[in-house]
């Protein structure tokens, strides 16, 4: 099945039940499947053709969700932008994906017509929506949209120097909702979409899951916790899927000015690990547990915490419906309780790296996907995620995974932020830095914070090292940036004396 034929089948379902709300807007599942029809007769309309890439330059709204169906119906390949992204970023995802048309909010065009300029390529610009007539689009027939053909092309956030474009078929794009159906997603929910649609989260776990069963999705055009809780307090949202850093701002204005938030029964949290610290205070404010689940733009969703199975600081078994292996560094399986590369087979795989074939065939092994995550899996078959295989310290031949340290820091009351990096040490080989942000009007040292870890964790993977900052730098989903900590450490004559070198 194509997507566009999955909303087809729930608009005759469910035709006036809400499909997405946002803010004042309430769409029904008929409207939104007859309003993306027309999009997608006027696309082709204009001369575009099925293959051609569009580009997305908007926040969550109503309008995106009609440009995805529209491109998915029309056999054209949606291309999100980030809405954070600067012109010569906008410029290169346009270049490389060689996109025909860009559609960007009003608010943001500014940054996309500076862009555009870089982008001969690209036939057209629109910063609305076109007003369509239904009746006199009818005679634009739509294609016959292969299931195999390619959906949507993500690019990846940037941790590499150049950010990739994964592609993603309808196929790879309707396993996303198959495997969220195994953690009970049905009709009954209302599901809170906090993160931006150009991420595959939110897509693939949240939007698509949502119009597959027919329930409804409740956007939030930019995320703010305020307007987070006020929306599951008025739309009784059932289902949550959250960031790490977004899950402890709502943690904190919930505590400060509680809502009425008893109507939510899932809260899955994914992209980075959670601190424990931080799953208490969730589990005490809303009265059930954060399910940490795990995957990445290539593959989403591939581990998740099951209902009445937690195990806190585990991303979970794997998901029904794929296959996992964890990989040593030699190539061999890894035993239960050793490191290693987790990888996966999975209905929600993509496909490769849009005009990349070497990073395609790097990072697929015979049918497996390489994550390029650093694993272990236990007996009873639950994985502890212990970094990313290029983040992970080595002290004297000892593995320091960053994380770890982080969540040894996060006990402390007074952290806000932590970030952990290896830097070089002529003695060890790397020595553990640490990076911190404190609560506003709280206060902690160097030492109290090196005496916390050493009493939670071993003494080699104390820091030698802790540098304060008011924030820490972030990527566009808000998890703190490794690479950009390195780099400030790289730059810093200071930091670099206080860490002894």
């Amino acid at each position: 099945m194509n997507l566009g034929t999955m909303l087809r089948y729930s608009a005759e379902a469910c035709p006036q039940k809400p499909a997405v709300v946002c803010r004042e807007h309430v769409v029904s599942y008929q409207a939104l499947d007859r309003s993306s029809n027309a999009l997608a007769r006027w696309l082709l309309q204009k001369g575009l053709q099925a293959g051609d890439r569009v580009a997305i330059h908007w926040c969550n709204s109503v309008e995106v969700v009609n440009l995805y169906f529209a491109c998915f119906k029309s056999g054209m390949v949606a291309v999100p932008v980030n809405n954070r992204l600067k012109p010569a970023e906008i410029a290169y995802i346009l270049q490389h994906s060689k996109a025909k048309l860009c559609f960007s909010q009003p608010e943001l065009s500014p940054m996309a017509e500076e862009a555009r300029a870089e982008c001969p390529g690209l036939l057209g610009f629109c910063t609305a929506l076109p007003l369509l007539d239904e009746a006199e689009l009818a005679g634009v027939p739509l294609p016959e949209v292969s299931p195999e053909s390619v959906a949507a092309i993500l690019y990846t956030s940037g941790t590499t120097a150049r950010p990739k474009g994964v592609m993603h078929t309808h196929i790879s794009l309707t396993g996303g909702p198959q495997l969220m159906a195994s953690l009970g997603l049905d009709e009954s929910h209302t599901l809170l979409a906090v993160t931006q649609m150009l991420h595959i989260s939110a897509l693939s776990c949240v939007l698509l899951p949502a119009i597959a069963c027919g329930a409804t999705v409740v956007l939030l055009p930019v995320f703010e916790a305020a307007e987070a809780l006020d929306a599951i307090a008025c739309w009784r949202c059932t289902a949550i899927l959250i960031l790490p850093a977004m899950l402890r701002f709502m943690v904190e204005e919930q505590d400060r000015n509680p809502r009425d938030v008893s109507s939510v029964r899932l809260c899955l949290a994914g992209g980075d690990t959670v601190p424990a610290t931080l799953q208490e205070r969730f589990r005490s404010l809303f009265g059930i547990s954060v399910r940490e689940l795990y995957g990445m733009t290539e593959s989403v969703p591939i581990t998740c915490i099951r209902e009445g199975a937690l195990r806190t600081g585990s991303i979970g078994p794997a998901m029904d419906l794929l296959e996992t292996r964890v990989v040593t560094p030699s190539g061999t399986l890894a035993r239960d309780g050793e490191v290693g590369e987790l990888q996966v087979q999975s209905p929600a795989n993509c496909v490769g790296y849009w005009d990349d074939p070497a990073a395609t065939a790097a990072t697929f092994d015979d049918g497996w996907l390489r994550t390029g995550d650093l694993v272990r899996r236990d007996a009873d078959g639950y994985f502890w995620f212990e970094g990313r295989a290029k983040q992970i310290i080595i002290r004297g031949g000892s593995n320091i995974s960053p994380q770890e340290v982080e969540e040894a820091l996060y006990h402390h009351p007074a952290v806000l932020e932590a970030g952990v990096i290896g830097v070089p040490d002529p003695v060890h080989g790397e020595k553990v830095v640490a990076f911190v942000a404190l609560r506003e009007g709280h206060t902690a040292n160097q030492q109290e914070l090196r005496n916390l870890v050493r009493s939670r964790i071993a003494e080699y993977k104390t820091p030698e090292c802790i540098l304060f900052l008011p924030v820490l730098p972030k990527g566009l989903t808000g998890k703190v940036q490794r690479r950009d900590l390195k780099s400030l450490f790289e730059q810093s004559s200071a930091m670099r004396e206080a860490a002894g070198q």
